[in-house]
């Protein structure tokens, strides 16, 4: 993998750089609308990163441009993956809709059938449909065979990897760039782009410099640094071809994997004390706070006050509504939604705007069924239903609990969620009612909705490999 990175950044700066000339030189393809004051639109979704590895003083050196974007947009430091996996996560910030909406609440396997469901609409398809070129390059992990495609799913172009990248058999990335079709003629006008990037990094196994002597102690930073880089190579190029009407925003899809211990990322102050205390790991898999509170950053030149932050509580569940509001596209009617648009707190600095009244985290793998909303924020409270642990680095794993009355912590003066609230007093029992009420609505309005169910089978026959005309597999000397 190491090998493979600066090979990687060239591709991906030439592969920018193709896009956004595309864009700019060809015409669009029979929209009716108006497009001219539409911006350009760039997800990027790091993967496994934890809320301290960036904009701290130790990585201060290791990130000069994700430095750059926080001091040229605004930062969201109560910012939350709407899930602690990666399929989930993904799948919610693509629809806007929790797993038990859009039915994706856990990961998909290699060998997987299906994907998310083909009724579940992404805003990659209905910005398509408005008059975006649309764009994906990186990590897909929604469904690899047949319709579940990114390029079904909304996408015009797509380079990537189907899933995870320690999972499969291919040694080293593999490249296999469709030829560009010419452009439509008869068009004066040019789209506006939607790309979504979606990072390998900062999953294992890590990606750095083929030319630096890095040892394991160093790999983290080393990848930091990479993929660093990478983000800078998509704003340069956005300057470079002057697309200055571009919303850039930088999140991630769940905190750190602390299993992978040394090349795991750091969740900061939000350590998860009264699991850690007990055994087992509190970040990736879990609803302790370092499993889903991401490093976020929004920048939009000339919309966006550069060097601002807010402390507004959202969710990568807001990024599905907030961009078809930004791009003038309205939603399907026939599904509820649990994102917000949080257009006006993007694009004003009164932090009188607070986001969302509550927030459910679903499981995620340390404990309960999968997907199951066991775990509400409610303004600065945060209450448990259930407890688990992931594994930690050594193989420590705690027990999984059951919380009747649930467990409490006032995030305002305990981040590292240490010490729950007395059960017995005036204070927790006014929280208790209100999250129980914000619990018993969300339930009731996922009951009451359009919900859909993904296929969680699997087969050898829907493996990627081998098959011999795959550039990118070994086949282990199958024909």
């Amino acid at each position: 993998m190491a090998e493979a990175g600066f090979g990687v950044l060239l591709l991906f700066c030439f592969l920018v750089s193709g896009l956004v000339y595309y864009i700019k030189n060809c015409p669009e393809n029979g929209s009716k609308t108006k497009l001219g004051e539409r911006p350009n639109i760039i997800v990027i979704l790091a993967d496994d990163i934890g809320w301290g590895d960036l904009w701290t003083k130790q990585s201060d050196s290791t990130t000069p441009w994700l430095n750059r974007l926080k001091l040229e947009g605004k930062r969201f430091t109560d910012f939350h993956s709407p899930a602690s996996t990666c399929s989930p996560s993904r799948a919610a910030l693509l629809t806007g809709r929790h797993g038990l909406r859009n039915g994706v609440t856990h990961n998909f396997a290699e060998g997987s059938v299906g994907g998310l469901p083909l009724n579940e609409t992404t805003f990659a398809q209905l910005l398509h449909d408005s008059g975006y070129y649309t764009a994906m390059i990186g990590k897909w992990h929604l469904g690899h065979n047949g319709p579940y495609n990114p390029v079904h799913r909304g996408f015009d172009y797509y380079l990537g990897i189907p899933y995870s990248n320690d999972m499969g058999c291919t040694d080293r990335p593999g490249f296999n760039l469709p030829r560009c079709l010419p452009c439509a003629q008869g068009r004066d006008r040019g789209q506006p782009l939607l790309l979504y990037v979606a990072l390998a990094h900062m999953h294992v196994p890590l990606f750095h410099y083929r030319f630096l002597d890095v040892n394991a102690k160093d790999a983290y930073s080393a990848s930091l640094s990479d993929m660093d880089d990478l983000v800078g190579s998509i704003k340069l190029a956005a300057e470079a071809f002057s697309m200055d009407n571009t919303l850039i925003w930088f999140t991630g899809d769940n905190g750190p994997w602390e299993q992978k211990c040394q090349f795991a990322g750091s969740a900061g102050p939000f350590v998860g004390r009264w699991q850690t205390s007990r055994g087992g790991g509190s970040a990736k898999k879990t609803t302790w706070e370092g499993g889903h509170r991401v490093p976020t950053v929004v920048v939009w030149p000339g919309r966006i006050s550069p060097n601002t932050s807010s402390s507004a509580l959202l969710s990568g569940l807001d990024i599905f509504p907030t961009v078809l509001s930004i791009a003038g596209v309205k939603p399907p009617p026939d599904r509820r939604y649990d994102g917000i648009d949080i257009t006006g707190i993007l694009l004003q600095d009164s932090q009188e705007l607070t986001g969302h009244k509550s927030l459910v985290h679903p499981n995620s793998g340390a404990a309960g069924q999968f997907g199951d909303l066991q775990t509400v924020r409610l303004g600065h409270h945060k209450a448990f239903y259930i407890t688990g642990s992931a594994e930690a680095c050594g193989g420590a794993k705690g027990k999984e609990q059951l919380h009747d009355p649930p467990l409490i912590f006032d995030l305002s003066s305990d981040v590292a969620e240490g010490s729950p609230l007395d059960p017995t007093s005036a204070k927790y029992q006014a929280v208790l009612r209100e999250v129980e009420g914000e619990r018993e609505a969300v339930l009731w309005d996922i009951a009451t909705d359009n919900v859909s169910t993904a296929d969680y089978s699997t087969t050898q026959a829907a493996l990627p490999c081998c098959t011999p005309q795959n550039p990118v597999c070994r086949c282990h000397g199958v024909s």
